[in-house]
């Protein structure tokens, strides 16, 4: 997972200073009139607000720049949490890390209105720098962005307006019909959204929880990811998760890069491929009609 480490290290400003002589209390001491300067606090972000500033991986407080969500911004914190009290900031692999991860990850889904996966949006979690950690900051916030693609490669946009319920009902941000572009061997190298009133040969059908585990690397790794993919394809279509379902349509699976995997991330974005043809109009509950077997 790309980690955004975060300094945001409020430090008490020295009070201003008025122009012109004071009057004082005429006792000759020039110091004892000044107030005492408050201590340092540690800072912890608001939730519920975006940024003017870029999506960057380290933040200064100068460039912690929270605004309305109708003013264009690329950033929108969900939801602001804390860590138990550790003495250095949790690694990538950490179970607090992990911890923290399922907190945003549930957190965002529900802000949205179904699990943020099912749209062109990017979940990052940003905690504290060593700096901020060894000041007193304890907390990790749940950042949403919109991206223009969930394919590799993909970069955050500029938007206006919250994502608040936006996978709610229908929306420009939702997955749906898509058209494979291939790849050396016949396989499919990216997918491209389209309307699904085109002709189309693939469909995003949902997300799949791979259990605690290694990231996949090699080919048996991946058949627990295909299979679960399987059964997320028979619900939305409709039609039975047997041994015929590889004769009705392929499968097209994408999880989250190595690193996002083990900092806790194992949602599976799990897309219908038609190898053999193309078809217009999602299949979604098309049952068996919709989604018949190959019989060569």
């Amino acid at each position: 997972m790309r980690r955004s480490m975060t300094v945001l290290l409020a430090v008490a400003a020295t009070a201003a200073l008025s122009t012109g002589c004071g009057s004082g209390d005429g006792d000759g001491d020039l110091t004892d009139d000044w107030p005492t300067l408050p201590a340092a606090a540690a800072f912890t972000p608001a939730a519920g607000v975006c940024q003017a500033g870029d999506a960057t991986d380290v933040v200064t407080l100068e460039a912690y720049q929270p605004i309305d969500c109708a003013e264009p911004h690329r950033v929108e914190t969900v939801h602001v949490g804390a860590f138990p009290a550790r003495p250095a900031p949790p690694a990538n692999d950490s179970a607090d890390l992990r911890g923290a991860f399922a907190d945003c990850d549930a957190r965002a889904s529900g802000y949205v209105g179904d699990d943020w996966r099912a749209g062109r949006l990017r979940l990052s979690v940003a905690v504290p720098s060593a700096v901020g950690w060894s000041s007193g900051s304890r907390w990790y916030r749940c950042d949403l962005a919109e991206v223009n693609s969930v394919e590799a490669a993909a970069v955050v946009v500029t938007r206006t307006g919250s994502l608040r319920d936006a996978l709610k009902g229908p929306s420009p941000l939702r997955l749906g019909c898509q058209q494979t572009r291939g790849g050396r061997g016949g396989g499919v190298q990216t997918l491209v959204p389209v309307d699904c009133a085109t002709r189309h040969d693939a469909e995003f059908v949902g997300v799949w929880r791979a259990p605690e585990g290694a990231y996949p690397t090699r080919q048996a790794d991946w058949v627990p990811l295909y299979t679960g993919c399987r059964s997320v394809l028979s619900r939305y279509v409709g039609v039975p998760d047997d041994d015929e379902l590889r004769f009705r349509s392929g499968v097209v699976v994408r999880p989250p890069g190595g690193g996002r995997w083990r900092a806790g991330d194992r949602g599976v974005r799990c897309y219908l491929w038609l190898s053999h043809r193309t078809v217009t109009g999602s299949l979604k509950g098309a049952g068996p009609a919709g989604l018949p077997v190959r019989t060569r």
